[in-house]
């Protein structure tokens, strides 16, 4: 029994990190038609439409008096900040960089969950955080300008300042997970971020010169709202919410 309390949550965060890796080439995908913040709201959109089918269930959710702070800090960091960061920061650099970048989350996190939530983390992980943030600077240093990446240095700092996003966030999402379900938070986060993003579309409309909607970045864009919000997001808050942070 306690082997599975703790399997299958890593399994979720597992799946979750699949889903999330394969998110950069979507985004790629979708921004051939789309300019970065549409494609930020529509995929938290469709998100929000997938849960209103489990409208009924959500409303069962108390919220307690206090703690709609923490749930805007939660959307704030995530989706809020970190979209618009990783969607600029894949403007400028690839899909593969920045998939790179997000290697040094789980050991940010465990630094920062050691200093706020006073969880033990060994030297093993100060010096795997430290020996990361080396090889993103290598990296970045490393990287030659490409049309796909025109300015690697930039776009993998940019996706750096994501990662402290989310790093925020699941600080956030841990102290939330004690009263409040998985479903309940990732249904929040997406119907908050939606909300944030959807005056995008009036203050920066999409330029003429964009080309029709294409097949390929209409099914990106519906695999972000669907397999990288709904799925993976709820995959990753049943994790956090059954396992230590760090």
């Amino acid at each position: 029994m306690r082997y599975n309390q703790t399997v299958i949550p890593i399994a979720g965060l597992i799946l979750a990190m699949f889903f999330w890796g394969s998110s950069f080439i979507a985004m790629k995908i979708a921004f051939r038609d789309f300019t970065p913040l549409h494609v930020i709201f529509w995929r938290l959109a469709i998100a929000s439409c997938c849960f209103l089918l489990l409208l009924p269930r959500l409303r069962r959710q108390s919220i307690r008096p206090g703690d709609w702070r923490y749930l805007g800090l939660m959307a704030l960091f995530e989706p809020c900040l970190y979209f618009i960061f990783e969607a600029l920061a894949l403007e400028y650099t690839s899909a593969s960089q920045a998939g790179m970048v997000t290697a040094i989350l789980p050991l940010m996190v465990a630094v920062i969950a050691a200093l706020w939530l006073k969880e033990q983390v060994s030297r093993a992980n100060i010096s795997g955080f430290l020996l990361a943030i080396a090889g993103v600077w290598w990296l970045s240093l490393g990287g030659e300008p490409s049309a796909d990446a025109p300015n690697p240095l930039l776009g993998n700092f940019l996706e750096f300042v994501a990662m402290v996003c989310a790093t925020g966030y699941i600080i956030t999402l841990k102290r939330l997970t004690k009263h409040y379900s998985p479903l309940f938070l990732t249904a929040a986060q997406a119907a908050i971020g939606a909300l944030f993003f959807l005056p995008t579309l009036f203050i920066f409309p999409a330029p003429e010169s964009l080309p029709r909607l294409s097949d390929s970045s209409t099914l990106a864009l519906l695999y972000l709202g669907t397999f990288v919000t709904v799925i993976a997001y709820g995959l990753y808050n049943y994790g956090v919410s059954r396992i230590p942070v760090s």
